[in-house]
């Protein structure tokens, strides 16, 4: 039998254990990344440092604030919180039911909604889920969609297929798509075929979106036409809702039952994504009947339980932050910068000789047309990327592959986060001019043996890499891009 001594000093032992065991677990999830994790921190330093020195012009693509990040890396994403604000199946949901509601708030009060007429869910992850949410809120499968063709400037998830019929969405595979085009000797959609296509094919969704066109959209003509089929004009403004917020490019909102949109591209969020949608009377038969919209709780329902779980709380909360700022007047002056910036960046690559898609721009980006010169997008989007300049190859109207098309879009938000302007857009240009013909001079050097198109990019990889003049003019265009702040070091 133990003494009294004995239990004493095994209590005491078992005390320092648990008290030792409770300091390392405490160590472990107070540490810094910088301590816990140096691989992982290292990492993390060197992104820091690529998009500090370098250009980015990829248009989807910017800089989001200090105080977005500081509510993404926040306790609120310790939360699970299926459901939502006052219908949790969770409990200690009330001040994360706060958190989302504010952020409903200020979206429709951003957009100028009566909340009587518009709903919002802020819970999708992301924009191309955001979609398929939609649809499959409102469509069963095989149920027919349309939307602006990937090489006309449309994006994945509006139902792109290739033209033999092969689904590349999945969306396309769910559902059955009709792309409609661009007239390809303007570049601009064109309304007249849409509209006979539309006609025949009788979708019940007509997308207006896009992800590479550089004009404005006629929404009132995309609701004629959809109402003359019985479609819903489903509206996707992620390249450009902080455009539409700060009014320097018209509102999808007045002709739309449903808008739908990303929170991290013009409009300087995180990454997240936003379903509006119309509530109340959506018709009147001839007998005045009203026919109610009935979209909330499909929507709602879609999103969850439909395709997710608990949403991210700490998304929904730097969401909220980001519309708080959206209504200042400093991102509004912000918004007018983007667009004057990529006008002025379009006209000085024509100036150069660059033939562009439509002529120009209108909004924050610009497709430059590289059919004309000995290299492809491809090409010219590794040497930039070789040079420290991000943008990225696109297809342009008639292109037949996406791998090596002959476009390279660009554009300016977030550029004009780090305080660009003319005089710098113009000194852009004259990079991408020497980054055009450096690609020209390499590519002539590329081996002459008979190589499939991924292995010649390859060589030019390489070529890029061992050029002097490749690494002179990146060396050059790192320290220029360095001298100009990104969020939070103001």
């Amino acid at each position: 039998m133990l003494s009294r001594v004995s239990i004493l000093a095994r209590s005491m032992a078992t005390a320092q254990r648990r008290g030792l065991l409770s300091s390392a677990a405490q160590s472990l999830v107070s540490k810094p990344v910088s301590d816990g994790d140096p691989e992982m921190f290292d990492i993390l330093q060197q992104e820091l440092h690529r998009q500090k020195h370098s250009i980015t012009l990829i248009p989807s693509e910017n800089f989001t604030s200090k105080a977005v990040m500081d509510l993404l890396g926040s306790e609120l994403q310790n939360k699970y919180s299926e459901g939502y604000p006052g219908e949790r199946y969770y409990g200690g949901n009330e001040i994360i039911d706060k958190s989302e509601s504010l952020c409903q708030a200020r979206a429709l009060e951003l957009y100028g909604l009566d909340p009587t007429q518009w709903g919002v869910n802020v819970q999708p992850l992301s924009g191309a889920p955001a979609n398929l949410y939609v649809y499959s809120a409102i469509m069963n499968i095989g149920e027919r969609l349309m939307g602006l063709d990937l090489p006309d400037g449309g994006h994945l998830s509006h139902g792109y297929q290739l033209k033999s019929g092969t689904p590349i969405s999945f969306i396309s595979k769910y559902f059955q798509s009709m792309p409609y085009h661009v007239d390809h000797a303007t570049g601009l959609i064109d309304y007249d075929n849409l509209q006979v296509l539309a006609k025949a094919f009788r979708p019940k969704v007509i997308v207006a979106g896009t992800s590479a066109y550089s004009r404005l959209i006629d929404y009132a003509r995309f609701k004629e036409i959809s109402q003359a089929c019985g479609a819903y004009l489903m509206s996707d403004m992620a390249h450009i809702s902080g455009l539409v917020a700060a009014n320097v490019v018209p509102s999808p909102f007045e002709f739309s039952d449903i808008v739908t949109t990303t929170t991290h591209k013009s409009l300087r969020g995180p990454r997240g994504a936003m379903i509006f949608f119309r509530k109340g009377i959506k018709s009147v038969t001839k007998k005045g009947k009203e026919i109610p919209y009935e979209l909330e709780k499909k929507i709602n329902f879609s999103v969850f339980p439909g395709h997710q779980g608990g949403p991210h709380n700490h998304t929904i909360g730097a969401m909220a932050v980001a519309l708080k700022q959206a209504m200042s007047p400093e991102f509004k002056q912000y918004q007018q910068k983007i667009v004057d910036n990529s006008k002025w960046f379009a006209q000085e690559l024509n100036k150069m000789g660059y033939k562009l898609v439509s002529g120009g721009t209108d909004n924050h980006l610009i497709v430059i047309d590289l059919s004309s010169t000995p290299v492809d997008g491809a090409r010219v989007e590794t040497i930039l990327s070789a040079l420290n300049i991000a943008a990225n190859k696109n297809t342009i109207p008639g292109d037949k592959s996406a791998l090596f098309p002959s476009g390279l879009r660009i554009g300016t938000p977030a550029m004009t986060t780090r305080g660009f302007g003319r005089e710098e857009f113009s000194q852009v240009a004259k990079y991408i001019d020497s980054a055009v013909k450096l690609a020209e001079n390499l590519k002539a050097l590329e081996p002459t043996a008979k190589l499939d198109a991924r292995s010649r990019l390859n060589e030019f990889k390489k070529l890029c890499n061992e050029s002097t003049e490749v690494a002179d003019l990146s060396k050059e265009i790192s320290n220029w891009a360095g001298q100009f702040p990104v969020p939070g070091e103001v």
